[in-house]
């Protein structure tokens, strides 16, 4: 009686969850836990994404009650893709010939630009503030607060520094050959105010990501140079680099990806008419929808929006792999 009563208390444990869990492998207990983000990129993320591209295969319904028209499979995409739609959408999707006009070099043009330079400043930033120094604190709290200033407060200060009658941004440009006599409705001209202002406010997140990185290097590690004989830039270049160039990385993604999406900036400095002049991929989405009301013709731009981003993701992704697994 003894012997089956154990072996049925064995069988239960062996069949309740508490068992199942203490019994996984590592690498199963990491899925495990990672279930509920699972779920929860699945809600928010994958299904509208998903509704999306269903809305997308259908046509704009301008006349009906419902928010799309007949199904006309990939047609939307295939004129977006090859300009059809131009005429529709104000601004071209691509086009080498005026890549100032067209979304997706526009898109392109300002996150390598814009990410360049915020990696640069934020990294110098980083190392300065990771150097011991008297008032090194409130430094630190200086430097963060622009990445704290809301997207439309920074746009009017931007636009108040570059109000040709106001401000003091147009003049220096001038002096230096950069801007024309309407700043506002040039695109170039927005573009570098539109770079100005973004390298501004999240120079201080590249800033914040590489001194997390910099603050756990082992600082035994410079100890030992220096009784080496290493100069300030050998120990740069052999220790503080190679062991910061992960969190780089992670912060060149999180900023690419970002950047990627950009419109709020765009729509603050040069206000309602600032998607014309310089139009985005968000741009032409929100336009397309707001303006016109052609939402599967917009929801068609969004997937293509978020497929980009996701290439450009993956080619952070799979191309770093290796540096990133600290293989540098």
């Amino acid at each position: 009686m003894a012997t089956e009563s154990e072996s049925s208390r064995s069988a239960t444990r062996r069949y309740s969850p508490t068992y199942w869990v203490e019994n996984m492998t590592d690498e199963q207990f990491a899925y495990f836990m990672l279930l509920p983000a699972f779920a929860l990129v699945g809600a928010f993320a994958l299904w509208p994404l998903w509704e999306t591209f269903q809305m997308s295969l259908h046509a704009d319904n301008l006349t009906g009650s419902g928010y799309v028209g007949e199904f006309v499979g990939i047609e939307n995409y295939v004129a977006i893709l090859t300009g059809e739609m131009t005429a529709l959408l104000g601004a071209p999707f691509f086009d080498l010939d005026q890549p100032l006009q067209s979304a997706l070099s526009v898109t392109l043009i300002y996150t390598a630009i814009s990410v360049t330079l915020e990696l640069i400043v934020g990294f110098g930033m980083a190392l300065i503030l990771d150097k011991e120094f008297y008032g090194r604190r409130w430094v630190r709290v200086a430097i963060l607060v622009p990445w704290a200033v809301p997207i439309a407060i920074q746009g009017m200060i931007f636009y108040l520094i570059f109000l040709p009658s106001v401000g003091f941004g147009t003049q220096a440009m001038h002096a230096i050959g950069l801007f024309s006599d309407t700043p506002f409705i040039n695109s170039a001209d927005l573009l570098i105010m539109v770079i100005i202002a973004d390298v501004w406010k999240t120079s201080a997140f590249i800033a914040l990501i590489v001194l997390a990185g910099l603050q756990s290097i082992d600082r035994e590690l410079y100890r030992v140079g220096r009784v080496a004989g290493a100069s300030a830039w050998q120990r740069f270049r052999y220790i503080t680099f190679p062991l910061v160039v992960p969190t780089l990385l992670v912060a060149l993604l999180f900023r690419t990806i970002q950047s990627m999406r950009i419109f709020g900036i765009i729509r603050t400095i040069g206000g309602s008419g600032g998607c014309s002049t310089l139009p985005s991929l968000s741009c032409l989405v929100v336009t397309t929808f707001q303006g016109s009301g052609r939402y599967a013709t917009a929801a068609a731009l969004a997937f293509i929006t978020a497929v980009v981003v996701a290439i450009v993701a993956g080619i952070y992704i799979v191309g770093f792999a290796d540096v990133e697994g600290g293989a540098i």
